[in-house]
């Protein structure tokens, strides 16, 4: 759990590269821009980075949560928008191989392992964030179709993905009645909203799903009817782990440069690094990095066992983690001082692309009820 082995390493050095050589020379230019660089993500998927965690038969690259913890968090330091929204396309990616049946898998696998096409994961609807269970999009049966009406908000890459992973109610109220559907582009009465203007997150566009008389093929629904909640939630806590990745990436990004400034900045004839007062101040945020970092290594370890406490583990990694890698990243700023506003120096658009990590894949409240629960539950 502490160290890594030679092949994890080797896969840590290489996104590092990638990341290196192919993101972050152009973070700041797309995040201006509101550019999202997909012919970037598919050169990501040639390296495997698409199909992270799907079997090989597929094409997916078979690896764990721990090493796709260490491939997102290096993706993260040239770009956390860029590494999170690879994570959401690995997520849908996970899912159909998990859950879905054999023709599912060689119809959508080997083209999203591939990123011939994009994938977005829609859950959160306008009236129903933390309470996912209460989503309101409706599925209803029509012979060998489905019929979807409704809307999903905040999805990310919507209007660009080619495959949407639809949560979407065919029963009655409460998790029991949801199922998951997959939805391709172009589908007649399938509309997206304008793209929304975020603080963060501007490498991928951001949009509301609509859906006004949507037919679907029921061979496009992954499992049994009302097995969908049970998918999203087991997909979660991948997507925990990840998100908590991609904050990790951004820290240590920002940290870097931090080290970099005050190596460099003088003031009063000497280094700015020079002074106790700021060098206890960086020996804190890399000491946070370090437990935030072997924490979540722990909670991937605890999933990829299917350890019964992984869903714990992985809010508590995305509760603490996501927090960590916040602060980090808005301290690094503050040592910058005037410069760390300024769009040219990199630190302020991790510090607006971080902020988010907070809220999505389930907010930090939420992951503290999720971890008071199984408290309460081993009090009782």
């Amino acid at each position: 759990m502490f160290e890594l082995t030679e092949d994890q390493i080797a896969i840590r050095d290489m996104a590092r590269a990638f990341a290196r050589e192919e993101i972050a020379p152009h973070a700041l230019e797309w995040d201006e821009a509101h550019h999202f660089p997909i012919p970037t993500l598919k050169a990501a998927a040639a390296l495997g980075m698409a199909g992270i965690y799907v079997r090989d038969d597929v094409g997916g690259s078979a690896l764990s949560r721990l090493d796709a913890t260490l491939i997102f968090e290096a993706l993260a330091e040239g770009c956390p928008a860029t590494s999170a929204y690879l994570s959401i396309h690995n997520m849908v990616a996970w899912m159909i191989d998990r859950f879905g049946a054999p023709e599912q898998r060689t119809r959508w696998l080997p083209k999203l392992c591939a990123m011939d096409i994009v994938a977005s994961y829609c859950l959160t609807e306008p009236g129903s964030g933390s309470d996912a269970a209460a989503l309101k999009t409706r599925a209803a049966r029509d012979g060998d179709h489905y019929v979807l009406h409704g809307e999903k908000q905040f999805i990310s890459g919507a209007g660009a993905s080619d495959l949407y992973a639809v949560m979407a109610r065919t029963g009655g109220e409460g998790p029991g009645g949801v199922s998951t559907i997959l939805v391709e582009a172009g589908t007649p009465g399938l509309s997206f909203g304008a793209n929304e203007k975020k603080m963060g997150w501007r490498v991928q566009p951001t949009r509301a799903v609509i859906f006004d008389g949507v037919r679907v093929p029921v061979e496009n629904r992954i499992g049994a009817e009302g097995d969908g909640f049970k998918f999203a939630m087991a997909g979660l806590d991948g997507g925990r782990l990840n998100i908590a990745a991609c904050s990790l990436g951004g820290a240590q990004a920002a940290l870097d440069k931090a080290l970099a400034y005050t190596a460099e900045r003088k003031a009063f004839g000497k280094a700015i690094n020079q002074f106790q007062a700021l060098q206890f101040r960086l020996a804190d945020m890399e000491t946070e990095l370090e437990v935030a970092r072997t924490f979540l290594w722990r909670a991937a370890s605890a999933l990829d066992r299917s350890d019964p406490k992984a869903t714990r583990l992985c809010a508590m990694a995305k509760r603490f983690v996501t927090d960590a890698g916040f602060e980090v990243a808005n301290e690094a700023l503050q040592l910058h001082g005037g410069y760390g506003y300024l769009a040219d120096y990199g630190v302020e658009k991790i510090v607006r692309d971080l902020r988010v990590h907070q809220i999505l894949e389930g907010t930090n409240e939420i992951m503290r009820v999720i971890i008071a629960r199984g408290l309460v539950a081993r009090g009782n």
